[in-house]
């Protein structure tokens, strides 16, 4: 599994750009999956600290359920409108997927910063894959920039 931070060192100018649209929206879609195979979908909030990508939910919340019983997820971003008349200013969005690994330390979940007096699950997120796509400047192509563990770096323009 791959920590955020070799992600930083592998492929730094495509997490600058995960982080820096991740950081435009407080809130996320996570993808999970139910008892039954099929998909969830929930907001969440990530956050990128100590070289790790991190996702907190309340005690008992169905998608910590859902990632204790299967570790497999997908995030993706919160995605501003692109203005018609000039697609190639859209920031584009971004993806991660990976699997959640729960960590139960209570000095890491002090480090964490969740709520108060409260307890809650805490997840660090093993980076599998990492997408952003965008368009380019001219506005002609989509950009898709990803990274896959154990295949790296590549970008794909369609237009």
């Amino acid at each position: 599994m791959t920590s955020w931070q070799k992600i930083e060192q592998e492929v730094p100018e495509l997490a600058a750009k995960v982080r820096s649209i991740m950081g435009k929206h407080k809130h996320k879609t996570m993808a999970t999956l139910r008892k039954d195979g099929s998909p969830r979908i929930s907001g969440t909030e990530v956050e990128f600290k100590d070289g790790e990508v991190w996702v907190g939910s309340m005690l008992g919340a169905v998608k910590a359920l859902d990632l204790r019983r299967d570790p497999r997820l997908a995030l993706h971003s919160g995605s501003d409108d692109p203005d018609e008349a000039d697609p190639g200013a859209w920031s584009g969005d971004a993806k991660l997927a990976g699997r959640a690994v729960e960590v139960t330390d209570p000095e890491v979940h002090a480090r964490y910063g969740g709520p108060p007096g409260q307890e809650f699950h805490l997840f660090r997120i093993d980076v599998t894959e990492a997408v952003v796509t965008r368009v380019d400047e001219a506005g002609e192509h989509l950009v898709v920039e990803m990274w896959h563990e154990g295949t790296g770096h590549r970008v794909i323009r369609r237009k």
